[in-house]
């Protein structure tokens, strides 16, 4: 199994204050949520997350944004949270900050309605920032292809293109995606959700690449043209 833990490409451009802020403060409405305790941290994400079946009856429009920023366990919020430390940055320092936060909100959006077309009537909260994030990978993939992704397989230090490794991400998403439909007892996991932000992203970031400068992981900054897919 591979672990990731940071890539190769060297940031330029703007400095990624909303990346780290995103960050904090999905771990600070985590310890809220966390000092509740179960029963009342229950309730919090029912009224704040997103219910597919609340949002077709015609209300709870803000967990659409709301559910971004709640998580449903420690491991839920850590493994988020190193993803979009490692993939965030680059994105934001490329487009700019006020870009980053409109792309970033308007990812995790296409996810939750992916989401709730796919599931619905369910009743059930979906939590989590992995849609977002999700389309911040898409993005990724497409302006930095030719990055590499470090991280260490067993004890062994390695690391991996970023088109491999986002791909076969991917692939992992879109195969229990597409199964999910045939099971309907589910997962838990919404796994729509980071198929619909994936591919939001894989199109701003074909947006994101014929309109700005990339920065290459090696020589600092070439045109988005230079960058092949």
């Amino acid at each position: 199994m591979f672990f990731p833990i940071g890539d190769d490409q060297v940031r330029g451009g703007h400095r990624p204050h909303f990346s780290y802020g995103l960050i904090a403060l999905n771990v600070l409405v985590f310890a809220y949520q966390y000092s509740l305790g179960m029963e009342a941290g229950q309730e919090f994400v029912y009224m704040w997350g997103t219910i597919p079946e609340r949002i077709q009856s015609g209300s709870g429009y803000a967990t659409l944004i709301t559910s971004m920023f709640l998580h449903g366990g420690w491991l839920h919020l850590l493994g988020n949270m190193l993803y979009l430390w490692i993939f965030s940055d680059n994105i934001e320092a490329t487009i700019g900050s006020p870009k980053f936060i409109v792309f970033y909100l308007l990812g995790g959006l296409a996810a939750g309605l992916c989401h709730i077309y796919f599931n619905s009537g369910s009743p059930i909260p979906a939590v989590g920032a992995s849609g977002a994030l999700s389309a911040v990978m898409g993005a990724y993939i497409v302006l930095f292809p030719r990055s590499n992704v470090r991280g260490y397989f067993f004890f062994f230090r390695i690391t991996v293109p970023a088109f491999l490794f986002l791909g076969f991400w991917f692939y992992q998403q879109s195969s229990a995606g597409f199964a999910s439909l045939q099971d309907s007892a589910g997962t838990g996991i919404a796994w729509w959700a980071h198929i619909g932000g994936f591919v939001f992203g894989v199109l701003a970031g074909f947006y994101f690449r014929a309109t700005h400068y990339i920065p290459r992981h090696s020589d600092g900054y070439a045109s988005g043209d230079d960058i092949t897919f």
